[in-house]
């Protein structure tokens, strides 16, 4: 018999502007390109969805009251080891992470080549197999601030199982 708290589902998004004199930081690996992402913390788009989505699925706060932005503290963190942080409070509430899924949404840079390193970067924090993370990367087609080039985006979903269940 189906037990509705064994198999949990969340999903998260983000987007950030592209500017200058900042790194590009996807999933804790540093991509070169002459822009970064604007934001409080480091901007990694791809981390923050992930958070959102895990936090979605144990019914937790989202990142931006887990994570504050008027908090001092956070001031360009490694939003690598906030994910870290999360991934450790679903094991702590008895989960453990079945996979993720993502989707980034850029015009550019070309991220194909990262895919890998991006993977292995978020397998070591969440602590699950490289291959239990997709990562896929898609264009906008030239539509609005995305396909324009001005700004990145991201969905994650993350699905979690009680442990021992």
């Amino acid at each position: 018999m189906y037990n509705k708290s064994m198999i949990r589902v969340g999903i998260g998004y983000d987007i950030h502007r592209l500017v200058e004199g900042r790194k590009l930081i996807i999933g804790g690996v540093l991509i070169p390109y002459s822009f970064g992402l604007e934001g409080h913390s480091d901007g990694d788009l791809l981390s923050h969805a992930i958070i959102d989505a895990l936090c979605g699925a144990l019914s937790f706060p989202d990142i931006g009251e887990l994570f504050p932005d008027t908090d001092p503290a956070y001031k360009d963190a490694r939003s690598i080891e906030l994910l870290e942080k999360v991934a450790l409070m679903v094991g702590e509430k008895g989960y453990e992470i079945v996979g993720i899924d993502t989707v980034i949404i850029a015009e550019a840079p070309k991220l194909s080549p990262y895919k890998e390193e991006i993977r292995k970067s978020l397998s070591q924090v969440l602590r699950i197999e490289p291959d239990r993370i997709g990562i896929k990367s898609k264009t906008n087609e030239g539509l609005g601030e995305i396909g324009e080039g001005k700004a990145i985006s991201c969905y994650a979903v993350s699905v979690l199982r009680r442990k021992n269940g």
